[in-house]
């Protein structure tokens, strides 16, 4: 059993490095249906439920330590990479299928909680707090809420069933519907030559980020993301708390601010900010998932079941706006995905119909990414004054 801090870090990111390897190779076929970051997950949770480490006063602080600091630091990093002047390019119908998707999926958290939330644990609201930060924009967002709340990891188990299960069939159902766009789009009258447009245009804009990542690229990426969560730790304490707005919200809302506004500057053109990024999300999410075990995983069935109704809420209300509206299949699926899938999914949704429009299936996502948080706070905040 695994006693040492150091230890116990090490083992978490050997892990975690190799499972994001496995994955970059793009041999094995299971990452196509469950995303490493999900398996990266399971598998620590495993060795979490055999007792491989114990929680001695070292393994503590190292969690606590290495978590509190490079979480802030991967907000911002991943931030970088969506600049909101170039997505707010996509256009007033794109822009409302996203904002539609983004409220219907709170919606339905709402009327799922109403449904379900008697039956489940206590702390079921912030499960579901969490999944909708995860379905609002993606799985950094989720690890951002569950810093903010100080969610248990115990409970980001059915976090990552839910968004895996539920969000696998859902991507199924969208590549279905895919032939079926000439019928929506005729019953909806909804027209594409502006998204055509859009697509051309942003296959023509020069990539001003650098080309390649280099050390020194690295090196001022991870002095810059530890000052961003040096800078926003220290504001946040300097602001009023409350039993929602913890000196961790206000720390996770701070960086995210920075991000934003780190995206519009130079900043956003140094070459690895998305890699390094992604490597400490693969580091926190093993962190989160060695405090937890499938022991705690008693009512999973009802979770999944509870998932299915907040995608069919989600799915309907889609639906209406799009008649109201005359949106397309395309706008409402990206926008969909773009939010319960984000940028690994978004993309190839974009490809099906066709690949001149990857890049906005991709600036979708990164919307995703710059609400994400904020959404599933304020998700949180609604749920728990219903319990």
């Amino acid at each position: 059993m695994i006693t040492s801090g150091f230890s116990y870090l090490a083992i978490l990111f050997l892990i975690s490095g190799m499972i994001a390897a496995l994955e970059g190779f793009g041999k094995y076929r299971f990452f196509s249906i469950l995303p490493g970051i999900v398996i990266l997950y399971f598998v620590v949770m495993l060795l979490s439920t055999f007792g491989l480490w114990s929680k001695t006063d070292s393994v503590n602080t190292a969690y606590s330590a290495i978590k509190g600091n490079l979480l802030p630091a991967m907000i911002f990093l991943l931030l970088l990479n969506g600049d909101i002047r170039q997505i707010m390019g996509l256009g007033p119908k794109m822009i409302l299928a996203f904002v539609t998707a983004s409220v219907s999926i709170g919606l339905g958290f709402v009327v799922a909680f109403l449904i379900f939330g008697p039956g489940l644990p206590e702390t079921a609201w912030m499960t579901f707090a969490a999944l909708s930060g995860s379905w609002m924009g993606g799985t950094a967002n989720m690890v951002a809420i569950q810093g903010a709340l100080s969610i248990p990891d115990s409970s980001m188990g059915y976090t990552l069933l839910m968004d895996s299960i539920n969000y696998a069939v859902w991507v199924m159902l969208l590549l279905a519907f895919v032939p079926l766009s000439p019928k929506f789009n005729a019953w909806t009258k909804g027209n594409t030559d502006l998204i055509d447009r859009i697509s051309a245009k942003l296959d023509a804009t020069p990539k001003t980020r650098g080309k390649e990542i280099d050390a020194a690229s690295l090196a001022f990426l991870i002095g810059a993301g530890l000052a961003a969560s040096a800078l926003a730790q220290s504001l946040a304490a300097f602001l009023p708390v409350s039993d929602f707005l913890s000196g961790t919200t206000w720390t996770v809302l701070i960086v995210t601010i920075m991000g934003i506004i780190g995206a519009m500057t130079r900043l956003e053109r140094i070459a690895g900010s998305a890699e390094l990024g992604n490597v400490l999300l693969y580091g926190i999410v093993a962190l989160i998932a060695s405090r937890a075990n499938f022991a705690e995983l008693t009512q999973a069935p009802l979770f999944i079941l509870a998932g299915f109704v907040i995608l069919g809420v989600h799915g309907l209300i889609m639906v209406v706006v799009a008649k109201i509206f005359r949106l397309d299949l395309f706008s409402c699926g990206v926008a969909s995905l773009a939010n319960i899938g984000g940028v690994a999914s978004a993309p190839i949704l974009a490809a099906a119909y066709s690949r001149a429009l990857i890049p906005v299936g991709v600036l979708m996502a990164m919307l995703g990414y710059v609400i994400g948080t904020g959404g599933g706070l304020l998700v949180g905040k609604i749920l728990s004054l219903l319990v």
